[in-house]
C-alpha cells in the first residue's frame, strides 16, 4: 500500500479535503483522488485495502481552528478584532470571516497562503504516520515565508527631490498603503514621516520602507535620526535591530 506523495497528488488531496459533498479516497494505482459516490466499483473500494486509502481527516472544526490561528496571529489590531468578532458569531461564521477578508485584499492573500501551508503540514504529518507504519524515514516540508509572499503584492516607488527622499508603498491595485520620507544635509538624514495605513499594518511594509531609506543613507554615508511617537513606541524594536540608539527624550505640552 506504499505510494509517493508527489506535488500532483498533494494538490489533489488538498482540493478534496474540504469538500463535504462526497466520499473521497486515494486510488494508489492511479495516483489520484476519486469520488466513491460515483464509482462503479464501490465493492472493490470497500475491500481492496491495497489499492484505496482514505484521505486525511479534515472537518469544519479543523477549518474553524485554522481561522482562529490566523486571526490571533495578525499584528494588525483592526483586522484582528473584526475577524475575531466574526468567529464569535453563532451563525454564518465562515461567510462572515470571508466577507471581512474580502475587504482587505492583501490580508486575504496572506490568509490563503497561511491556509495552504498549514493544510500541507497536516497532509505531511498524515503521510509521515503512514511511512512510519511502512518502516520508512519521515519526510519534511519546506516552510514558507508568508511575510515575503505578501510583500510581493506591493510596489515600492521611489521619489527624490533636491534634499529629500520618499518611498511610497502601493498595492497591486495601485492603492496607497504607506510611505516614508526623509530630508538630509551633508551629514544627517532625518526621517520625518513613516506611516502605514491601518489595514496594511503587520505585513512588514513599515520595515521594508525603513530598509529602503536606510540603504539610501548608507550610500551617502549619512547619520540617521528619527522621532518615534509615543503611540508607536512598539516600532522601537525594529529600530534597535537596525542599530539605532536612543539619543534624547522629548516632552511636549499641548494647549
Amino acid at each position: 500500500m506504499r505510494f509517493e506523495l508527489d506535488n500532483t497528488l498533494l494538490d489533489d488531496i488538498l482540493f478534496h479535503m474540504e469538500n463535504q459533498d462526497g466520499e473521497f479516497m486515494i486510488d494508489i494505482q492511479k495516483g489520484m483522488v476519486i469520488n466513491t459516490d460515483f464509482n462503479e466499483s464501490d465493492e472493490d473500494i470497500n475491500y481492496d485495502e491495497n489499492r484505496y486509502i482514505s484521505l486525511p481527516e479534515w472537518s469544519s472544526n479543523d477549518g474553524y481552528r485554522l481561522m482562529e490561528r490566523f486571526a490571533s496571529g495578525l499584528k494588525n489590531p483592526v483586522i484582528r478584532s473584526e475577524l475575531s468578532d466574526a468567529l464569535n458569531r453563532n451563525k454564518g461564521v465562515f461567510r462572515s470571516f470571508r466577507d471581512i477578508l474580502s475587504r482587505y485584499p492583501e490580508t486575504e492573500k496572506h490568509f490563503f497562503t497561511f491556509k495552504d501551508q498549514k493544510m500541507k503540514e497536516e497532509v505531511n504529518n498524515w503521510y509521515n504516520s503512514l511511512r512510519e507504519e511502512w518502516g520508512l524515514e519521515p519526510i519534511g516540508i519546506e516552510p514558507e515565508d508568508n511575510t515575503t509572499l505578501v510583500l510581493e503584492d506591493f510596489e515600492i516607488i521611489e521619489e527624490k527631490n533636491n534634499n529629500s527622499f520618499t518611498f511610497i508603498a502601493k498595492t497591486s491595485n495601485g492603492d496607497f498603503a504607506g510611505k516614508i520620507n526623509a530630508f538630509f544635509d551633508d551629514s544627517t538624514m532625518f526621517i520625518d514621516i513613516l506611516e502605514v495605513l491601518n489595514e496594511y499594518r503587520g505585513m512588514g511594509i513599515g520595515k521594508t520602507l525603513l530598509s529602503k531609506m536606510l540603504k539610501k543613507a548608507d550610500e551617502q554615508k549619512l547619520e540617521v535620526k528619527i522621532d518615534v511617537p509615543v503611540e508607536s513606541e512598539f516600532f522601537s524594536r525594529s529600530l534597535f535591530l537596525e542599530n539605532f540608539k536612543p539619543s534624547m527624550l522629548r516632552f511636549v505640552r499641548k494647549n
